[in-house]
């Protein structure tokens, strides 16, 4: 039991050590990390270098899967281009099972204790915190290493004979045994969530001698089976095209693990002779003979990890377009129409509840969600404007109560933003990207007040419907030309938003903001002379004025998220 426990607090200071040591290093590149993951896939080969690149720095294929699916999401890459990452990330994630080797072939732990003290001294130095808990990251990482390392010299798991006679039991030759440890490793990832701690676990039982390296390997290409279902799963309530890069993913590691069984003995004895381990020693050499070539297990799994997946990536990366075409196959796209779709998607587009978060790229697909809301607004404002020449009463009605149920779905799309936000926030986030994430909550605020100084026009326009009294060319005439300005000052605020913080300029939206204020200060000068000389009455020059009034409120919020977009930069 006291082994047992060991074990287990081995492989959670591993997982912890390897997640604390991912999210700083997003933390501390996710702004690099997006311009990269955006400019660097022009073509399948830049888009798998780019994988490679992005998942060997943040020690993690989910973390880069998550960003991918974003950017497919945010229309910045396309499904062939995410693919070739995919690709990539399967390689740069190999570099994990170095590290582990580096772990079990010498006592790690002698390096571990003054990184410690190092990252102690660093994490309250608020310039170099993040640096710190990088270090923490990687000393938990290297001390779970170690610490599994000597857990498996101290069991002997070499010389136990019940654990022994259980593997002799399976013939290594044997197709049927393969597929059996295949299975056993794809189950064991999916149940403890980390490939990395089934891989150590592969380490330390092979290179203590206590089982054999074709099971060994059997269980690496289990894990990579594994940790695809489990992305899959996730991805079961995401949108379209992020099942299908999942599904991709699986099929990448599916297709690899086939070709691989056909090759299986011959492909595994090569890696062998590349590291120069004998796989045909057995104890009667002698003992210390063994273990000393079981030693060098540890080395052959990580060999075989990258060979395998460079050969995989080698034979797949000029199909591109047709695993694009069977994933697309396989995962049918929902098809909504006309109205279906615009009316309503009344929950988030472009986030993906399903999927694990990676906190510096969620900004992006928050900021999707801001664009999609500001295009709902100036849909809703257009909507106003049909509603002030609709002569027609029946569709009148039909048009206000469309525009309430806007004004319904802008309050609903504000709060679930918002949460989001909050949820992204709770995470560890660098400075810019908490800045960016409180200009965004004051954006989506600020949306919000124009939905509803949209819904308070229709409101407005109703009433003086209802009221059976009619503009005159004249109050038609100003309605119209403060509608444009209004409507100017919107499509404005979707260009800033838009565009890059730093290319983007708010003049021309000050500029039309003036303009709506003179042109508002005017028409209530003019109001009161034409009410005085009783060219119309004054409860209808009341409603006229309201709807001036109100459409000076709304270019007022268009300025405050324009000033929240382009703050801090």
């Amino acid at each position: 039991m006291y082994f047992l426990f060991r074990i287990l607090g081995s492989l959670a200071l591993l997982v912890f050590g390897m997640k604390m040591m991912s999210d700083t290093l997003q933390k501390m590149a996710g702004p690099q990390l997006r311009h990269v993951l955006g400019r660097m896939t022009t073509n399948r080969f830049t888009g798998m270098l780019t994988g490679v690149f992005v998942t060997a720095a943040v020690q993690s294929s989910t973390a880069t899967t998550v960003m991918t699916v974003s950017f497919v999401n945010a229309g910045l890459l396309t499904l062939a281009q995410a693919i070739s990452v995919v690709m990539g990330a399967n390689i740069g994630t190999t570099l994990t099972a170095w590290i582990m080797s580096a772990g079990f072939s010498f006592n790690i732990t002698d390096f571990v204790w003054p990184t410690f003290v190092l990252a102690m001294f660093l994490i309250y130095k608020k310039k170099h915190s993040d640096v710190g808990d990088f270090l923490f990251g990687v000393s938990f990482m290297f001390l779970g290493l170690g610490t599994l390392r000597q857990t498996g010299i101290d069991m002997n798991l070499g010389e136990n004979e019940q654990l022994l006679a259980f593997f002799s039991r399976f013939d290594p030759s044997s197709f049927t045994t393969t597929i059996l440890f295949l299975l056993i490793g794809g189950v064991l990832t999916m149940c403890v969530q980390s490939s990395a701690a089934v891989m150590a676990i592969t380490m330390i039982l092979c290179s203590s001698g206590a089982l054999p390296i074709y099971q060994g390997i059997a269980l690496v290409m289990g894990e990579n089976i594994g940790t695809t279902v489990t992305s899959n799963l996730t991805a079961l309530t995401a949108s379209t095209q992020a099942r299908r890069a999942a599904f991709a993913h699986m099929f990448f590691n599916l297709f690899g693990v086939a070709w691989m069984l056909v090759v299986f003995h011959p492909f595994i004895d090569g890696v062998c002779s590349l590291v120069g381990y004998d796989s045909t020693m057995t104890r009667e050499a002698g003992e210390a003979a063994f273990l000393a070539n079981a030693a060098k297990l540890s080395v052959v799994l990580a060999t075989f990890h990258t060979c395998f997946n460079l050969a995989n990536t080698f034979i797949l990366i000029w199909f591109i377009p047709q695993i694009e075409r069977i994933v697309c196959w396989v995962i049918k796209s929902k098809t909504t129409t006309g109205d279906a779709e615009e009316e309503e998607h009344t929950r988030l587009r472009y986030v993906e509840a399903g999927l694990m978060k990676t906190p510096e790229i969620a900004v992006l697909e928050a900021q999707r969600e801001i664009l999609a809301f500001g295009d709902r607004t100036q849909r809703m404002f257009g909507m106003v404007v049909q509603l002030l020449d609709e002569a027609d009463d029946s569709a009148s009605v039909k048009l206000y109560s469309r525009i309430e149920k806007y004004e319904s779905i802008c309050d609903d799309l504000e709060l679930e933003i918002a949460h989001y936000l909050e949820e992204v926030s709770d995470a560890h986030l660098s400075d810019d990207t908490k800045a960016i994430i409180r200009s965004m909550m004051r954006q989506v605020s600020e949306l919000e007040s124009i939905g509803d100084g949209c819904y308070n026009l229709a409101r407005h326009i109703n009433r003086q419907k209802m009221g059976g009294e009619s503009f005159s060319e004249q109050q038609l005439e100003n309605l119209h030309w403060m509608l444009r300005l209004v409507n100017d000052s919107l499509i404005q605020m979707n260009v800033v938003l838009r565009g890059p913080r730093e290319q983007v300029s708010r003049h021309k939206s000050v500029n039309l903001e003036s303009e709506i204020n003179a042109f508002r200060d005017r028409v209530k000068t003019q109001n009161i002379l034409d009410v005085d000389a009783h060219k119309y009455t004054y409860a209808l020059g009341t409603v006229y004025m309201d709807i001036v009034n109100e459409c000076e409120k709304v270019g007022d919020y268009v300025i405050n998220v324009i000033e929240a977009r382009l703050a801090n930069r």
